[in-house]
């Protein structure tokens, strides 16, 4: 006698599972947006049970999406990477979306591999943390022949293309503003590179700082390039030129650590004869010694409204493309603190 062979899951088992109707079982599955999220999870749990998994995805397929979405970072070791891949996850999730990861290390080569994700279909979007339209191997790539796409942590030079992330003039001038409430007057920007938008945003925000103080303050551009290493080498070309800040403002927090190292190597005390702040706020800023004082990017909640976004804009591509620009905080440690009479 043969053995009785198991019938494939049918969305009815998994109506009758969830207790809920056929057709919201239907509804969770093509717009889960549009289903609460009690059900949405009763539903999704039943078909974990019932094996409807694969039926699922049938019906995606004949729907002629993938319900992937494609996130396309220049290096995933970026310390803000994995705060903003949690927030992209979270969101994809809730909405029934899962997330492929394209690591390019800045290469044209790995960049136009990941895009045959969304040439095969294999992706219905893209969430761009590169700074630039990909390259798809002609020198143009039309934007029409891309999914729709979101950038988020560098901006991209399109109005085509929404952005989130934080508002980097805003928060540079706050943070200038703070350096000067401390009574520093000669602050050193270190900056990120020519070749990165935001070092040129932070570098506003700074000099807007430095604009509003009652006293006629020096613009003082130091270039880096984000890296520990060019803290330490700015550091090095003012001691050798012998014209010294009282504070360093820096791109990032790499940056900021390469100059504590620096000033300490030199047998200088941070606070105490320079004051050091930073910009992200990196896990490690708040184990450093001492305590980094920077800002902080609400990195979950950027990649949780970018990935929004994108969802919001498969399900209709009329939506308005715009900036959203979130609040930076500061975060006070102990790497700054007020001049000294001796320095002043």
């Amino acid at each position: 006698m043969s053995e009785p062979v198991d019938k494939p899951a049918t969305i009815e088992d998994v109506a009758k599972l969830a207790g809920v109707s056929i057709a919201t079982v239907s509804r969770a599955l093509r717009s889960p947006e549009k289903v609460a999220e009690s059900t949405r999870k009763k539903v999704t749990a039943a078909i974990a049970r019932t094996g409807y998994t694969a039926n699922a995805m049938a019906q995606n397929l004949r729907m002629q999406r993938s319900k992937m979405v494609l996130v396309l970072a220049s290096s995933i070791a970026d310390p803000n990477f994995a705060g903003l891949l949690t927030g992209l996850e979270k969101a994809a999730n809730d909405r029934g979306y899962g997330v492929l990861i394209g690591n390019t290390e800045g290469t044209t080569g790995l960049e136009q591999n990941y895009l045959r994700f969304l040439s095969t279909g294999m992706a219905d979007g893209l969430v761009l943390l590169t700074g630039h339209i990909p390259v798809a191997g002609e020198p143009q790539t039309p934007l029409t022949t891309l999914p729709p796409i979101v950038a988020t942590e560098r901006p991209v030079s399109n109005r085509e293309i929404s952005y989130v992330g934080v508002d980097d003039v805003a928060a540079c001038k706050m943070a200038t503003e703070y350096l000067i409430s401390l009574g520093h007057r000669k602050i050193t920007f270190i900056s990120g590179g020519p070749s990165d938008i935001r070092s040129d945003l932070r570098h506003s925000g700074y000099r807007q700082g430095l604009r509003e103080s009652p006293e006629d303050l020096r613009d003082w551009r130091v270039e880096g390039d984000g890296t520990s290493e060019s803290g330490r080498a700015a550091v090095e070309r003012l001691f050798i030129k012998d014209d010294l800040p009282t504070a360093f403002f820096c791109f990032n927090d790499n940056t900021a650590i390469g100059v504590i190292s620096a000033l300490q190597l030199r047998g200088y005390r941070v606070p105490e004869d320079f004051s050091v702040l930073g910009f992200d706020d990196i896990p490690f800023a708040s184990n450093f010694s001492p305590g980094l004082t920077t800002i902080r990017q609400p990195r979950h909640h950027i990649g949780e409204k970018a990935m929004n976004i994108l969802l919001n804009r498969l399900a209709n591509r009329l939506l308005e493309t715009r900036s959203h620009l979130l609040h930076g905080d500061l975060i006070v440690r102990e790497s700054c603190a007020g001049v000294s009479r001796q320095r002043k």
